[in-house]
C-alpha cells in the first residue's frame, strides 16, 4: 500500500490545551487531533482531512505554538473515503 508523510503545522498562535493522539494512533479524516487555546482565549480544534498513522507528536500540553510550529507528522494511507 502506498503512503505519504504529511507534516501538520498549527493554524493558530496560542497554547496546546489537550492532545488526543499519540505516536501509535490511527486517525480518520477530520478526527480531532488536539485543542489549542488561541491568544484571544478562543478554543480551537485541530483536525485534518486525511487519514493515516501518527508518526510524531511534536508538542506537549501547555506548549506555546505559532503558525511555524510542527504539531504532528502523519503517514497518509491515501485511502479515499466517501462522505454524505
Amino acid at each position: 500500500m502506498k503512503t505519504r508523510m504529511e507534516e501538520i503545522y498549527s493554524s493558530y498562535e496560542g497554547k496546546v490545551e489537550e492532545i488526543f493522539v499519540n505516536e501509535s494512533s490511527y486517525v480518520y479524516e477530520w478526527e480531532k487531533l488536539m485543542m489549542i487555546r488561541k491568544n484571544n482565549g478562543e478554543l480551537e480544534k485541530v483536525a485534518i482531512g486525511i487519514s493515516g498513522n501518527i508518526r510524531l507528536v511534536n508538542v506537549v500540553v501547555g506548549q506555546q505554538v505559532n503558525t511555524d510550529t510542527l504539531l504532528v507528522k502523519l503517514e497518509d494511507d491515501l485511502l479515499i473515503t466517501g462522505c454524505e
